[in-house]
């Protein structure tokens, strides 16, 4: 997708194009949406669909892109800047307090992240997620920066061997989310942010002095 390209189309159009292929998406899951429906409701031609986007996989994964951005805007602001020794692990958990109220109270976020996660282990479709993850890989390698200027992540590591196994430590607890989230109580919902904050530190926080 050229994000120069979509981002030429006026905002109006993108509204209703995105808030047709939500409720498609969101209704029949991945294989079973219809690009004709999305376009029959948007109002959109199947050239111009394809001006904007690659395929449907990219159509979709942008519409992950931008639940991620409302998201975002709902947990606030982020800037590894306001990072201190002091608050650099509460500030995550805090946001992650907020996130998880958000997606409690928006239940269609999980139902896209189990569809995201499916089309992910799709081996001929599945790259269009990539682009994703390397935008969560840039955040995690320049939050860990920060956090070893600070002296709250280990040194004792290579730098890309913390980052991998951040990654892969954030997408299984995505992935086990997406998975058993209706089977969470809303006590064990609201102990996630701590609980899932606390594996991070024990793989990140260097390591006690004997």
């Amino acid at each position: 997708m050229s994000r120069n390209r979509l981002d030429n189309l006026d905002p109006e159009k993108q509204r209703i194009l995105f808030e047709a292929a939500t409720e498609e998406f969101a209704k029949n899951g991945f294989d079973g949406a219809s690009l004709n429906q999305i376009l029959k409701q948007s109002g959109m031609s199947k050239s111009s669909l394809y001006y904007y986007f690659d395929d449907k996989a990219d159509l979709f994964v942008t519409l992950v892109e931008r639940t991620a951005a409302i998201l975002f805007k709902h947990v606030g602001h982020f800037d590894v800047d306001e990072l201190t020794a002091d608050n650099f692990w509460s500030y995550f958990e805090e946001r992650y307090g907020r996130a998880m109220a958000f997606i409690s109270n928006n239940g269609w976020v999980i139902r896209f992240g189990a569809i995201f996660y499916a089309l992910r282990g799709d081996p001929k479709r599945g790259s269009a997620t990539n682009r994703l993850f390397q935008t969560a890989r840039s955040w995690v390698e320049a939050i860990i920066r920060k956090g070893q200027s600070l002296g709250m992540v280990r040194r004792d590591l290579p730098e890309s061997l913390l980052v991998d196994s951040t990654m892969g430590l954030l997408e299984s607890l995505d992935r086990w989310m997406v998975t058993h989230w209706d089977e969470l109580t809303v006590e064990e919902r609201g102990a996630v942010p701590a609980k899932h904050l606390g594996l991070f530190r024990d793989l990140l926080a260097p390591p006690a002095k004997e």
